[in-house]
């Protein structure tokens, strides 16, 4: 299941952002026991690098990240950490 997750992942941040670098790790195994991982949600890593986020302030960034994995934030992701930086910044 958790790989199967990174693969969503990964797969709508490519379709909407496609970035340079991507990296998504699951870091569920460091919250076991936490209130979002008994109801079934992943905490995961992202860092992305992006033409995309050009032009863009982090809190934007994270919205524009969050808004492409809308669905899954509803029932596969409980917390998300997000690196999302430019070419130029990287």
């Amino acid at each position: 299941m958790s790989s199967e997750r990174v693969q969503a992942i990964e797969a709508k941040l490519n379709e909407a952002f496609s970035p340079v670098k991507l990296l998504v790790k699951d870091q569920s195994h460091l919250h076991a026991g936490h209130e979002g991982a008994q109801a079934g949600g992943g905490h995961f890593d992202v860092t992305i690098v992006s033409q995309a986020f050009d032009g863009c302030r982090p809190l934007q960034r994270h919205r524009m990240i969050f808004s492409a994995l809308e669905s899954m934030m509803e029932t596969d992701i409980h917390a998300l950490r997000i690196r999302a930086k430019t070419p130029d910044e990287h």
